[in-house]
């Protein structure tokens, strides 16, 4: 941590998941790898939408002239496949401690991933991470990211304005869903500085946060 970080402060942060506090980037490449020779499409290609969305939502985009119920089917089976396949899924360097400074502080904060709830309980166990009292979830919303939903149904369920939360995110499509939400947004990992976050970093090991005044929070950001 340089001696004079980045300070932002905010009443709430919402945190993602997938590349910001786990690192699951081998399961997620084996899983849409195998759906992409499944259609004959270039993995490499689908790999470069694929992070951040909902898997029905990254099909959309993917094979447009398809029926949108049949990508959700396709999806419910990818993850049930994914929930299944954690191996190589590590926490993001930091990620342990900064959950325990949170809770330590007790500071307001959410996880919204577009993980459902088994996924997202099966990846953060297998990182050996503490899932966040206050979860939005794939059943929560209606609308994959880069729509806000997700986000803004965090700051409501925490009961703090759009604009007083900072978002944690490593997609592009979850960095677009910050903004749109109104929110500031830290990027997290080697694809976040390409979607022009407020602020990036390699790690959260280069974050540290303290309680402010009024049930505030301090970010000090490398």
């Amino acid at each position: 941590m340089p001696a004079t970080p980045t300070v932002l402060t905010a009443r709430a942060l919402l945190l993602d998941m997938d590349g910001t506090l786990v690192n699951s980037d081998a399961a997620v490449e084996r899983i849409w790898r195998r759906w992409s020779e499944r259609h004959g499409l270039d993995a490499d290609e689908v790999m470069k939408v694929a992070h951040g969305r909902q898997g029905y939502a990254t099909m959309a985009l993917l094979l447009p002239g398809r029926p949108m119920e049949q990508n959700h089917a396709d999806n419910a089976r990818m993850l049930a496949e994914e929930t299944a396949d954690v191996a190589g899924v590590v926490p993001v360097p930091g990620a342990p401690e900064f959950l325990a400074s949170l809770r330590e502080w007790g500071l307001a904060h959410a996880l919204v991933t577009s993980a459902d709830v088994p996924l997202s309980t099966a990846r953060m166990a297998a990182a050996g991470l503490e899932l966040p009292d206050v979860r939005v979830t794939a059943e929560s919303v209606g609308a994959s990211k880069p729509d806000p939903e997700g986000f803004l149904k965090g700051a409501a369920e925490l009961g703090v304005a759009p604009e007083e939360c900072v978002v944690f995110e490593d997609s592009g499509a979850g960095i677009q869903a910050g903004r749109s939400a109104g929110m500031r947004v830290v990027g997290v990992g080697p694809r976040a500085p390409f979607y022009a976050p407020d602020v990036a970093v390699a790690d959260l090991w280069q974050v540290r946060v303290e309680a402010g005044g009024g049930g505030g929070i301090r970010l000090y950001v490398a």
